[in-house]
């Protein structure tokens, strides 16, 4: 099984990478954030992706997020959903069949904090919440997108550490540890715990993609049976115009 999460920034932009990359890879669930289009602008070819039940959940030229699931592992259409927590198309969940028994999935766009820092930490409290819910029901989860905080230094790169800004704050990445300890595994970093050139986002200016001057934004968080079956959870840097780069977990 594959699941692989990109935030586009922008669908529109980058309908042509967005379909040759998914013919590329196959994942079995495609996770799309930032996707900037209601699903009556976002085209058609993508709408109807062969093999795929697609589901958009966007707003006007903001926020946004997809969710699209090989038809492979749902013979009929699946039910997509969205936590009470839910605003600015940030959240939609589905249920999957995988080898390791049922899984929800959730694509998430988590606030930046930059224009409202309370939202985001309200809305890190409420995933906490449904992440612990899912833990007491016994249902696998996979947390899958742009969670806008980098989990600690490591996650930064030495240039672009800097202890007051948005996205490195210590309440941030408390919950966010909050989250990953309701059962979950970071599987990015358990499959390269001392790598510190891994990023998923960096600052469209000076070259810094090129120099890997990056944060790691971008997660697939997993129940820990589902992380234990993974074999790889690469950042593919070199994917697309985006600022952000998809990453791609694979399960045996």
């Amino acid at each position: 099984m594959k699941i692989a999460t990109w935030n586009v920034n922008g669908i529109r932009a980058r309908q042509a990478q967005v379909q040759e990359w998914i013919e590329r890879e196959r994942p079995d669930v495609v996770c799309l954030q930032e996707i900037k289009a209601a699903s009556d602008h976002v085209p058609a070819a993508l709408c109807e992706m062969e093999g795929y039940w697609c589901y958009w959940h966007g707003g006007k030229g903001y926020s946004g997020v997809g969710l699209h699931v090989r038809q492979d592992l749902a013979p009929s259409r699946p039910i997509f959903a969205h936590p009470a927590f839910d605003y600015e198309h940030r959240i939609v969940t589905v249920d999957v069949t995988t080898g390791a028994g049922e899984v929800t999935v959730a694509s998430i766009y988590v606030p930046n904090g930059g224009k409202d820092f309370p939202a985001k930490m309200r809305f890190l409290d409420a995933m906490d919440q449904y992440a612990a819910s899912c833990q007491a029901a016994g249902r696998a989860l996979v947390l899958c997108g742009d969670l806008n905080v980098a989990r600690t230094d490591i996650d930064v790169h030495p240039k672009e550490r800097k202890p007051h800004a948005i996205g490195q704050l210590p309440e941030e990445r408390a919950s966010l540890e909050r989250i990953i300890s309701r059962g979950l595994v970071d599987v990015g970093r358990a499959r390269d715990p001392d790598n510190e050139g891994l990023f998923t986002w960096w600052a469209p200016w000076r070259n810094m993609r090129q120099r890997n001057i990056g944060w790691r934004l971008d997660y697939v968080l997993a129940s820990a049976p589902l992380a234990a079956r993974a074999t790889a959870c690469p950042v593919q840097a070199d994917v697309g115009t985006s600022d952000h780069a998809p990453v791609v977990a694979s399960f045996a």
